[in-house]
């Protein structure tokens, strides 16, 4: 896939108030560790997760969405009554119906003229929905898009400690539970245009996209709803593997698509799954890892927001620079990757 006209007009995010380290979660699971005489420190030393963030109790995905989405449009000269689309991409939702967008698209006073859906695919969402408005925006058929994610992990990490602590687990038994305790909280947005709308010398140019999907493998990470709270499981150990696979095969086909190598970009930018992930991605990809920014040490795993946010947060601190490269790495469970050339 190729992009002409697809620039990233802004970019902002919103991240909740409560933090939670690693070792606060391992005091809560403290009967836990010690029946089963787990070291403690464990949860960072094998993720590099610090610490995560997280929304005040019954916070709604479509409110942290609209908080993003309002920090993207105070940097916008997109005004909102020119917002041709509106996406709402995350795994979170609010409910089934209608769709979480139509809440977002209330929250920020959006008018009539603007298509409102939702896009849901694992942490891979915001990329799919990039690769989507911008192909609407190349044809011809909007001019505009706004793009939120809002993801509340905790209610999943909630109900995986109240788990933990209550069934008669053991050392093999609590591993599909590991991956939950890795997850947070946190919202991102992204206003694209048409390069024409510019007001900016400064365009962040969607340049191209490619896609590799195997879902051999959708059973290694499956969660839904328990009742009022959230379930998953995932095999960590099988998907690394599976999802590494993946990516390299996405990587031989983003080289050729591009003609990029290794050494092209100036930045890459990845799914924030964690230390062993990242790793085991840029040795596999033979990717310079000092070209690599990270947010996973503080936000943890927030699913669709973490390449977003991740994005947002090294283009605040002034890591990007104008005709700067930048390689965005995206892999969802099920299990499908997207990678995607930006120039800044």
């Amino acid at each position: 896939m190729n992009f002409e006209n697809v620039c990233i007009e802004s970019l902002g995010y919103a991240l909740g108030p409560n933090v939670w380290s690693s070792a606060s979660i391992e005091e809560q699971l403290a009967p836990l560790y010690e029946r089963l005489k787990l070291p403690e420190g464990r949860l960072e030393l094998m993720t590099g997760i610090r610490e995560r963030r997280f929304w005040d109790s019954n916070t709604l995905a479509s409110e942290a969405s609209a908080l993003a989405g309002k920090d993207v449009l105070s940097k916008s000269s997109i005004s909102t009554d020119k917002v041709d689309l509106l996406i709402h991409c995350a795994v979170s939702r609010d409910r089934l119906e209608p769709a979480t967008a139509s809440y977002v698209h209330r929250h920020l006073n959006l008018t009539g003229r603007t298509q409102i859906l939702d896009v849901s695919n694992a942490c891979l969402g915001f990329l799919n929905s990039i690769v989507l408005a911008g192909g609407l925006i190349d044809s011809g058929q909007i001019q505009t898009a706004l793009i939120v994610a809002g993801e509340n992990g905790r209610p999943l990490v909630e109900n995986t400690i109240k788990t933990l602590l209550c069934g008669d687990f053991t050392r093999q038994s609590i591993k599909p539970y590991f991956a939950n305790l890795t997850i947070g909280a946190g919202a991102a947005s992204a206003v694209l245009c048409h390069r024409d709308l510019l007001k900016s010398p400064s365009a962040h140019l969607v340049k191209a996209a490619v896609v590799e999907t195997d879902t051999s493998h959708n059973q290694l990470c499956e969660g839904d709803t328990a009742g009022d709270a959230l379930d998953m499981q995932t095999d960590s150990e099988e998907l690394l593997v599976a999802g590494i696979g993946v990516a390299e095969r996405a990587w031989g086909k983003f080289k050729d698509h591009t003609r990029w190598s290794a050494d092209t970009p100036d930045h890459y930018l990845t799914h924030q799954v964690g230390r062993t992930h990242q790793r085991r991605l840029y040795e596999t990809l033979g990717i310079d890892e000092s070209k690599d920014y990270s947010t996973f040490p503080e936000l943890g795993n927030v699913g669709s927001v973490s390449l977003p946010v991740t994005l947002a947060k090294a283009d605040e601190s002034g890591r990007l620079k104008q005709g700067d490269k930048v390689a965005l790495l995206g892999i969802g469970s099920g299990l499908s990757s997207i990678m995607m050339a930006v120039q800044w």
